[in-house]
């Protein structure tokens, strides 16, 4: 008989993605024959630019597929810097940049390499589903703080000094933020610096995956670029996933302090080691290279968001915000509850809703308590236009069905 095999408490206290559950069902629906429109997956559906494409098979015939530094080769990490300082006015060297195997792994090294128990973070809600799991993981608490519509799912300089203690070591921020789309300004960030200034012990891991990806004339801006006084314990993250269309290629990196940067090299040298090399190589040619398309790719989404909420919006029972940037929207579904969908079951519920929409009509969103915050679900708009409004069309069919 075999042994019983003991998983780690750690383990035990962490979720599985929602985000990834709702893609894998939605594929599990498409290969048994159904039309699924799929909205779950942060992905975008644009393929990479063929000039980075070409630096990756470049990078193949040339043999460039060794080992390299654990955490970058240092051609990527000028790139790096250059990128830093010609888009957001922050100054780092080579040795304060950490490049890891996509932006979570990024995230997952810092918080590694600072937490010890009874450490806590602060995750204002709706935030990505990984990083309260990864805190957990990394052997801290994460403590949730929820920014309501109220104030356009974005933290308030009054609710971040209420969640701040003595064991508070990192805030989180997500700027655009998966999952709603909202960004901060220039003066909303202000206001925030302003209270992390008197709390000296409190570190700022700010998520600015989505940075190009910002509509309306909105001005994006980064913390550390508001307020110089916060960049020596400041980590700001990015990538080249989503503007750049690499999801799949797998390149994270990262800007901070010295001491920080360090123990995170020392995290990923006993880990995964380097990113794929010919990752690293198509990478430099995404930030040294040709931005032309990008303003291109980025009028695209503008017009597929301002679809997506006018769309929502007439759907019965469903409210949704316009968001600054990214390519969701986080629509409350607060007044279908205690309706009753074709099937018989009563919606109680976010998750009731997202589950009885993809029965029913074959549309995979997910449901907004994955993202600490409910009643609500995110769609990701990052999809063609054919597919986009035959979704709309079976959304507001199904609320029109709910009685």
């Amino acid at each position: 008989m075999a042994a019983d095999l003991r998983l780690s408490d750690a383990l035990d206290r962490v979720k599985p993605s929602a985000t990834i559950a709702v893609t894998t069902k939605a594929a599990e629906l498409k290969r048994a024959g159904h039309d699924v429109i799929g909205l779950g997956a942060g992905e975008p559906d644009f393929d990479t630019p063929e000039n980075i494409k070409a630096a990756g098979i470049r990078a193949i015939q040339e043999g460039k597929t060794k080992y390299t530094p654990a955490d970058g080769l240092p051609e990527l990490k000028e790139a790096i810097c250059g990128k830093f300082k010609r888009e957001n006015g922050l100054t780092y060297t080579p040795a304060q940049i950490h490049v890891a195997p996509g932006g979570k792994p990024v995230i997952y090294n810092a918080l590694v390499a600072t937490l010890n128990p009874g450490d806590e973070v602060i995750c204002p809600a709706p935030y990505w589903v990984s990083y309260p799991e990864m805190v957990l993981m990394a052997g801290g608490e994460p403590v949730k703080v929820e920014c309501g519509p109220n104030s356009s799912y974005k933290l308030t300089p009054e609710a971040l000094e209420a969640a701040i203690t003595p064991n508070t070591k990192w805030l989180i921020l997500n700027s655009p933020s998966n999952p709603t789309g909202a960004a901060y300004t220039r003066d909303e960030l202000k206001a925030l610096a302003d209270v992390l200034l008197r709390h000296p012990h409190v570190w700022v891991m700010t998520d600015d995956m989505y940075e190009h990806l910002v509509y309306d004339d909105f001005e994006f801006t980064t913390i550390a670029q508001v307020e110089p006084a916060l960049w020596e314990r400041t980590l700001t993250i990015n990538g080249v996933s989503k503007a750049y269309a690499m999801t799949g290629w797998r390149i994270g990196y990262a800007g901070g302090p010295d001491k920080l940067i360090k123990a995170m090299s020392k995290v990923i040298s006993q880990t995964t080691s380097n990113p794929c090399s010919i990752s690293q190589y198509a990478a430099i040619e995404a930030l040294n290279g040709p931005q032309d398309f990008l303003p291109v790719r980025k009028a695209a989404y503008q017009a597929r968001r301002d679809m997506v909420v006018e769309g929502l919006n007439k759907a019965p029972g469903l409210h949704c915000p316009t968001p600054e940037g990214a390519f969701y929207v986080y629509p409350s579904c607060a007044g279908v509850l205690g309706k009753t969908a074709p099937s018989g079951k009563v919606i109680e519920t976010d998750e009731d809703f997202a589950t009885e929409l993809l029965e029913t009509e074959k549309v995979a969103v997910v449901f907004g308590a994955a993202f600490g915050l409910s009643p609500a679900f995110r769609v990701s708009y990052a999809t063609s236009e054919e597919a986009l409004k035959e979704a709309l069309t079976r959304i507001q069919r199904f609320c029109e069905a709910l009685k």
